[in-house]
């Protein structure tokens, strides 16, 4: 073939490819103009779709947790708007974020931030800082950093902090609740976060609000049953009395005996619920619901109570307990002196262990434990509070005669601060045993008899006695008022034995003795400058806080010619002839 032939053979075959090539191009453009001229008139939404999944973003908006308040509204636990920093660090590294600007903006250390950054990489979300001031979170945001925004979230704030720390417990960073009524509150006071579509530009900066979801739900504010100035003046003395006693820590708890709402609940030493950065578990800790004790002789008026329900006892009925010891077996109960033959208030005014022992004895073995359970020890107070202790009473098969013994004036059995307080009110509300409640109460609470009202109404006069010259608690009186109540000074039991110089200081009363409103109990733990017994430690602050809780109450004075000679001032045949008043 020629060369001139080979050219031209040549040339048709480069003729025939571009003609192919044409042809290919030509069929795709007018399949891609196909597909284009489907899309934009036959399926649109399939282009809305894809457009939206690139811009439309579903937000969550965070729920306002509900206020808590005392009996009055006064807040007591707030939760505010904060910001919260956070970034993508998948589109921050992309950008070339200057991590040095950020970590000055945000007070951070460099290369924490780096290393943090560089560990999730791969990541669309990461919390930088937070719960940072609306003003300080605006600075950072405004310097328009890539990938770094920001997100309203609320704190909580407690205006009253370590006064109602225990009682109020805290909430974690994502304002959930984790101690105290914080936690046991939770599904009231937390909200239902709440839904929007939201449009955002290539950077993922939001460009506005498109549609409301959900709207967000707020918690519900809730009443409590104390007030906070009742609670601050407890307090108050509390601290004073721990500081002074050389006390390892305190607890103090006051109800409305009508309704069996707390009134005040506070504990030494306490912490700043605003500031937890250097919390320890042990500061957390309630004592009042938590921490049992042996409550020593303040156990005394329901031992007494329980012998003139048996019908073996009278209020004048007579003990001897010389020579002032009474031994059971191997061991020895003693006095703190000799009190010869006394009647049965008399072993409530001088504490008399010996006869307590005697009545203890005298009756069935589980006639005391029963009855004692009967009242509430050994079981929650209905309270509901997170943690609360049961206390500890003893089963049938511990109640030998030595145990029964020392259960009547208050060893072998543990109860809390709350327990104890509670027991008092049912004697101080006529046998009436009511549930503690921190939730304010509107509606008369019924609650159920568990003592004869005639025995109730014989034990509050021979408590009177205690607050009187003869007593072990004069330091508990209160100016204007008749008090009725009972003094405690039991050993620690330590390292299987009792410890010879460490105690338990409690005085439990209530007031006005004529028709109790209010009851108080209070116990110093292990006091150590020279004074630990319960009239001398912790009546005192019994006296103070109650003064106050009952003239903020205006509950008014009932002092008489009758409390006069219950202080000693007339002669005391008359309260002896109130004692005696029926079985």
């Amino acid at each position: 073939m020629t060369r001139a032939a080979k050219q031209k053979e040549q040339k048709l075959a480069y003729a025939g490819r571009h003609r192919l090539v044409g042809l290919i191009m030509l069929g795709l453009f007018g399949s891609m103009a196909a597909r284009a001229a489907y899309l934009h008139v036959v399926d649109q939404e399939f282009l809305r779709k894809q457009g939206d999944a690139r811009t439309l973003r579903v937000e969550s908006i965070s729920a306002h947790r509900g206020m808590l308040r005392d009996r009055n509204g006064l807040p007591l636990a707030v939760s505010t708007p904060v910001t919260s920093i956070w970034m993508n660090p998948k589109e921050a590294l992309g950008e070339g974020i200057d991590t040095a600007r950020l970590a000055t903006l945000l007070d951070v250390d460099r290369r924490w931030l780096d290393a943090r950054l560089k560990k999730n990489a791969s990541r669309e979300f990461l919390y930088l800082k937070r719960h940072l001031s609306p003003d300080i979170a605006a600075t950072v945001l405004a310097e328009g950093l890539p990938g770094v925004y920001g997100k309203t979230e609320y704190r909580r704030f407690y205006p009253e902090g370590e006064v109602t720390a225990h009682l109020l417990g805290f909430t974690n960073l994502d304002d959930q609740g984790q101690e105290g009524l914080e936690l046991e509150l939770e599904e009231r006071l937390r909200g239902v976060p709440g839904l929007r579509r939201v449009l955002r530009d290539l950077k993922g900066a939001k460009v506005k609000d498109v549609a409301l979801l959900r709207p967000a739900r707020p918690g519900q504010d809730v009443h409590l049953s104390f007030d906070a100035r009742t609670q601050y003046l407890a307090y108050r003395e509390l601290a004073q009395a721990i500081e002074l006693n050389g006390a390892r820590a305190g607890t103090a708890v006051a109800l409305d005996v009508e309704t069996g709402e707390v009134l005040a609940m506070v504990n030494q030493p306490s912490y700043n619920p605003n500031n937890r950065g250097k919390l320890r578990p042990e500061q957390m800790r309630n004592r009042a619901v938590t921490d049992m004790f042996e409550p020593g002789s303040t156990m005394k008026p329901f031992t007494v109570a329980a012998a003139l329900e048996s019908g073996k006892y009278t209020a004048r009925s007579l003990f001897n307990t010389n020579p002032g010891t009474l031994t059971v077996y191997n061991k020895t109960i003693r006095d703190h002196d000799n009190y010869g033959v006394i009647d049965m208030g008399t072993i409530i005014t001088k504490s008399s262990n010996v006869a307590s022992a005697q009545i203890a004895l005298a009756l069935p073995r589980e006639t005391l434990p029963t009855f004692f359970s009967r009242i509430g020890f050994g079981k929650t107070t209905g309270s509901g509070f997170p943690g609360e202790s049961a206390g500890l009473l003893q089963p049938p098969q511990r109640w030998r005669p030595v145990e029964v013994a020392t259960m009547s004036y208050g060893y072998g059995l543990t109860v809390t601060a709350l327990q104890l307080a509670q027991s008092y009110a049912t004697i101080a509300s006529g046998g009436i045993y009511r549930p503690v409640s921190f939730l304010k109460v509107n509606d008369p609470v019924p609650g159920l008899r568990v003592l004869d009202e005639k025995i109730a109404v014989q034990l509050i006069p021979m408590m009177e006695s205690v607050v009187t010259t003869d007593g072990t608690a004069i330091k508990a009186a209160v100016p204007g008022y008749r008090i009725a109540g009972k003094t405690g000074t039991a050993h620690k039991a330590q390292n299987g034995s009792y410890a010879t110089d460490q105690y338990m200081s409690t005085f439990v009363g209530m007031a006005p003795a004529s028709k109790p409103r209010v009851v108080l109990a209070v116990v110093v733990d292990s006091p150590s400058n020279g004074q630990y017994y319960g009239g001398l430690v912790s009546a005192p602050v019994f006296s103070r806080i109650m003064a106050e809780t009952l003239r903020l109450m205006n509950v008014e004075p009932d002092r008489s010619a009758e409390h006069l000679a219950r202080q000693g001032q007339l002669p005391a045949v008359a309260v002896v002839r109130r004692w005696g008043g029926g079985a």
